[in-house]
């Protein structure tokens, strides 16, 4: 799970935490924070790892997590680059809320169904996304959510993806 250092979006962490662990598959937080990751709210949470470490041989799949702090991460190469090889790899690439123009930016949406928070839509059709006006999009092995009241069906699809 990617988190942004600062400003995630807390409903949508604990809800995809929960999932996902519920699930019975391990989950490990990587940021860009060199402490911790601190929500929009004031929720802190610890990373596993660097972003600089994130492997895709290591990991079964991959999900990036919105809120306000997830916009710092849209111009980030090192993600495009790690996006690449999960999805190369042909494993579960996930993102909700404004995370979704993070995996527009590095390519892999390009004529494919997606969705993102409102808000974001216009960042994201620039890179030749097609916008679905759904909760959750479901492609092979891409997954985009709205936002938060959409974390728990996004998890799942996630989840199922993973197993």
């Amino acid at each position: 799970m990617i988190l942004p250092a600062k400003n995630f979006n807390e409903q949508e962490f604990l809800s995809v935490k929960s999932i996902i662990e519920s699930s019975g598959i391990k989950l490990f937080i990587a940021s860009d924070a060199n402490g911790l990751c601190v929500g929009e709210n004031g929720l802190k949470v610890k990373a596993d790892i660097q972003l600089y470490n994130v492997h895709e041989s290591n990991f079964r799949g991959i999900v990036f997590i919105g809120g306000k702090g997830v916009v710092d991460f849209w111009e980030n190469t090192l993600l495009h680059k790690i996006i690449h090889k999960f999805y190369e790899s042909l494993k579960p690439v996930a993102a909700i809320c404004g995370a979704p123009v993070i995996l527009a930016k590095s390519g892999i949406l390009n004529n494919i169904d997606a969705t993102c928070y409102p808000d974001a839509k216009k960042d994201f059709e620039k890179y030749g996304v097609n916008f679905i006006d759904q909760d959750v999009v479901i492609g092979k092995q891409i997954i985009t959510a709205k936002g938060p009241v959409n974390a728990i069906d996004f998890a799942r699809a996630f989840a199922q993806k993973i197993n």
